[in-house]
């Protein structure tokens, strides 16, 4: 598929509607890298590769709407994490491919989207995933809008674990390079993000 069919036919969720357990309880998508909250970080990362990217946040939706993006909710109100948000997304129906990003990933490469599509187009899957620097990142991944009913099915029923959901897709998994190297797969920690501040020229 050429670059701007591609682009046409994929949208982007940034998901920021998590705890933010491991950073304290505070929303991770606002917490700043560069003096700008990682989720814009994510989301200008992101814009060029794809029709339209909305944010899944649960909590101050007003500060994630100055960002520039649309704010969609879980449709459950306790926290069922990743795969939640990326329900909301699918439930929108508007797109063919979702793709689904955490907000603490700002190192995301340029060609992230078409290296997705690409592998699961050419294994005729539903799904695929990024693997990074050997090690599987599940929430970054990539589901074709066809995958709703049984995502749904799968949260009804409890079940939020975003690997085993993805193994019932038969997904994809893709290497993915061109990571900024100075970055941590992601910024969920306080401690990993004064490290990564640190690391910035």
């Amino acid at each position: 598929m050429r670059d701007e069919a591609l682009r046409g036919a994929v949208a982007a969720v940034v998901l920021a509607g998590g705890r933010g357990t491991r950073m304290g309880g505070v929303d991770k998508g606002l917490q700043a890298l560069d003096g700008r909250p990682l989720a814009q970080h994510v989301l200008e990362a992101l814009r060029p590769q794809v029709a339209e990217v909305c944010i899944s946040a649960n909590r101050h939706a007003e500060a994630y709407r100055a960002l520039g993006a649309e704010v969609i909710a879980d449709a459950w109100p306790d926290f069922r994490g990743p795969l939640a948000g990326l329900h909301a997304a699918l439930a929108r129906g508007t797109y063919d491919w979702w793709l689904a990003a955490p907000c603490d990933t700002p190192g995301l490469p340029a060609d992230l989207v078409a290296r997705l599509h690409g592998a699961a187009r050419a294994r005729g899957r539903p799904a695929a995933y990024a693997v990074v620097r050997g090690e599987p990142v599940y929430p970054l991944c990539l589901v074709q809008q066809g995958c709703f009913d049984d995502l749904q099915r799968t949260l009804r029923d409890g079940q939020y674990a975003v690997g085993r959901w993805l193994a019932g897709q038969g997904a994809v998994a893709v290497a993915i390079d061109g990571w900024d190297a100075r970055l941590p797969l992601n910024l969920n920690t306080p401690q990993r993000l004064a490290a990564a501040q640190s690391a910035r020229p």
